[in-house]
């Protein structure tokens, strides 16, 4: 990275230099930026959401018919992992099994910790007693709170409006079947880590589809699908994971306190980029241990208020589930029929626990262990956490309060949507989701921030100066994100976050059978264990 300083110079000022034309009161830098952007955002929309039709009315993206057929065949090709080694999952997340590490004599050290490589030859190096930054449970946390945000408070009633109630349970069963396609993605994202001599890990679907492809003999196309998966998670961590989150939660803000839009934008941005320094200048672990705190907190807040909504209106409940049955199978006034309803509770479960789309390999890659099959378990609770039980709880609160037959057309409408649902049973709940919006909205970045960096450093070197210069050109797009509304920059960014699926898809399902074989080892350590145990 050569000229990595004066590049990031001249980008920082060009980017810097758009927020006081904001602040100041210039008109139409919004509409300037979204103009400049647009032909580009079409393009790619075109592309990664190519659509296949169905019928008339309707059409299913290819995209979204690859994400939900790979979970399936994923599902069936490890027989049920999702759902017989559920329990286990969640005994691996409380650190039952953690002691295995350090007695296992199966597993060397150096089948798992891979130290430099040179031109296209993989060169293993061994490193004492690094085998990874992060505990199970903060590895889980950092990757749920990149998903779990604004999707399930304002996607959910979308969703719901679009395709009625039954949207719900294509939904669950969606986030159901995601679990595998976790399971697989995030075990390969620590098999084929790197961890450097001071025990900085570096993993994700950047590192497995070039090294897992070069044991192949595909060099070349394992690298040319690495590189495009960086460059795609680079945009979505700006984009999606970045500006969008923050203009969200400026907004939410802003509307609640009615608070001057002149000035408040830049000042809300100003202040979270401050939260967001004090976080990410630790790397993965100051991540790991925040979101280990913000995640159960804001879920359990969130979750608790739905369910008191739900108690509250008891008498409701069972009107709620049969609806949510009949309106799956046979829906009413609800463009594209059976197909339409489907397609939009699919669209929900995928769009927000990112199952395939290879993101969370990344935080998970950063977990302390050396079975990649013991973080493959603990992710695949992560679509269930963020889709069965959060998504599940915003469907039934908009049903059961009846604000589902309202249309919201786009976030800003859905958040306020599930707020007026909340309202409705919780006077001035509002307040509350709007620090909940908040606490969502800074996870996602912090975590979006570390996946970023990642695909930064693979691209451009693991360097103090690659380090740096990203951080730094991260905290100017919250500031920007907060101040300006950038529509046609969030799609552009949102297009990339799905462009991610196709390489990374590629490689799940090439290197699936190493996975099995990883999860064999695994599975027969933990008999010879309770083996061992039971004849002592």
């Amino acid at each position: 990275m050569k000229h990595a300083g004066n590049i990031f110079s001249t980008l920082f000022l060009a980017f810097m230099s758009l927020i006081p034309f904001r602040v100041i009161g210039q008109q139409g830098l919004d509409d300037k930026i979204n103009d400049f952007v647009q032909p580009a955002t079409s393009l790619i929309e075109t592309i990664v959401f190519w659509s296949v039709p169905f019928s008339e009315n309707v059409s299913v993206p290819l995209v979204l018919l690859i994400l939900i057929g790979a979970a399936i065949y994923f599902t069936i090709y490890f027989k049920f992992v999702n759902f017989k080694d559920f329990w286990l999952a969640i005994k691996v997340t409380m650190g039952k099994f953690d002691f295995m590490d350090a007695k296992s004599k199966e597993v060397k050290t150096e089948d798992y910790l891979i130290g430099t490589e040179e031109g296209d030859i993989l060169k293993t190096s061994k490193v004492e007693h690094h085998i990874g930054e992060v505990t199970h449970f903060q590895a889980l946390t950092a990757a749920l709170s990149a998903t779990v945000g604004l999707g399930n408070i304002a996607g959910v009633a979308i969703a719901i409006g679009l395709g009625g109630p039954g949207a719900t349970l294509w939904m669950i069963l969606a986030g159901l079947f995601g679990m595998s396609s976790k399971f697989v993605e995030c075990t390969l994202g620590v098999k084929y880590r790197d961890i450097t001599a001071d025990g900085v890990v570096h993993g994700g679907p950047m590192y497995y589809l070039k090294k897992g492809f070069a044991k192949r003999g595909w060099v070349k196309l394992g690298k040319f699908l690495a590189v495009f998966f960086a460059i795609m998670t680079l945009g979505g961590s700006f984009g999606g994971g970045n500006m969008f989150q923050a203009n969200q939660a400026a907004q939410q803000l802003k509307d609640v306190f009615q608070m001057d839009a002149g000035y408040a934008g830049f000042a809300i941005g100003l202040g979270m980029a401050v939260l967001v320094a004090l976080v990410i200048i630790g790397g993965i672990k100051r991540i790991g241990s925040v979101t280990s705190k913000i995640v159960p907190f804001m879920a359990l807040i969130y979750v608790g208020a739905a369910l008191i909504i739900i108690f509250a209106n008891y008498d409701k409940i069972f009107w709620a589930i049969s609806l949510i049955f009949q309106e799956a199978f046979t829906p009413t006034a609800v463009g594209g029929g059976f197909v339409g309803v489907l397609i939009q509770g699919v669209r929900r479960a995928v769009f927000s626990n990112e199952a395939g789309v290879g993101s969370a390999a990344i935080a998970h890659s950063a977990v302390k262990t050396k079975y990649p099959v013991s973080e493959g378990l603990v992710s695949l609770l992560e679509p269930f956490v963020d889709t069965v039980v959060i998504c599940t709880m915003t469907a039934l609160v908009v049903i059961i309060t009846g604000f589902y037959v309202q249309q919201p057309g786009d976030t800003t409408e859905g958040v306020a949507l599930t707020s007026q649902a909340f309202d409705s049973t919780i006077p001035y709940f509002r307040y509350i989701l709007t620090i909940a919006v908040f606490l969502f909205a800074f996870s996602t970045m912090i975590s979006w921030s570390y996946y970023g960096l990642q695909a930064w450093k693979f691209l451009f070197g693991k360097t103090k100066t690659a380090d740096l210069s990203y951080k730094l050109l991260y905290l100017v797009f919250v500031i920007i994100g907060s101040s300006v509304s950038l529509g046609a920059v969030v799609a552009f960014s949102d297009a990339m976050i799905f462009a991610m699926v196709f390489p990374n898809m590629i490689g799940l399902v090439v290197l699936a059978p190493e996975v099995k074989k990883e999860y064999k080892k695994y599975i027969d350590a933990i008999k010879s264990h309770r083996a061992k145990h039971v004849s002592a």
